[in-house]
């Protein structure tokens, strides 16, 4: 079920985000647990945010910065089970105009999902713009696309 992120998935949005993250083995881990704590608590205070769960339990997460999708992370045991596309589903239903985001070149199982819906590669970068200093590629999703 997709329904508004709150202040008490916090918790549990991070850590599922530190799972999910943690499965991009050619990317550093750059913060505490501590950390993602505190930048998802004013992700969820600032941003829009959704949740997917499922008998009380998070399995992946989105959000949107006006109409930029800053976050979208599914729980790696939550794989292959629809819970990117209905959260991808949402951010469409949200922006029907179209949004835009990015994703790291190297994540080839993010690229495929995001060209499989539509998504198009408008620009790419050698990292300068990330924390992580990880090339990456600006998608942009419009509708009839």
């Amino acid at each position: 079920m997709i329904r508004r992120a709150k202040p008490a998935d916090v918790d549990e949005i991070a850590a599922l985000f530190r799972r999910s993250y943690g499965t991009l083995t050619f990317l550093p881990t750059l913060h505490t647990p501590e950390e993602d704590r505190a930048h998802f608590a004013n992700v969820v205070s600032e941003q829009d945010a959704w949740v997917d769960e499922e008998d009380g339990r998070l399995l992946g997460f989105v959000s949107l910065k006006g109409d930029e999708g800053s976050f979208l992370y599914v729980a790696p045991e939550a794989h292959g089970r629809g819970v990117g596309s209905r959260l991808f589903e949402q951010v469409q239903r949200e922006r029907p105009d179209g949004f835009w985001f990015w994703a790291f070149q190297k994540n080839d199982r993010a690229r495929s999902f995001y060209e499989h819906r539509g998504c198009v590669a408008v620009e790419f970068t050698e990292g300068e713009g990330n924390e992580e200093n990880e090339p990456d590629v600006r998608y942009e999703w419009r509708p009839g696309k």
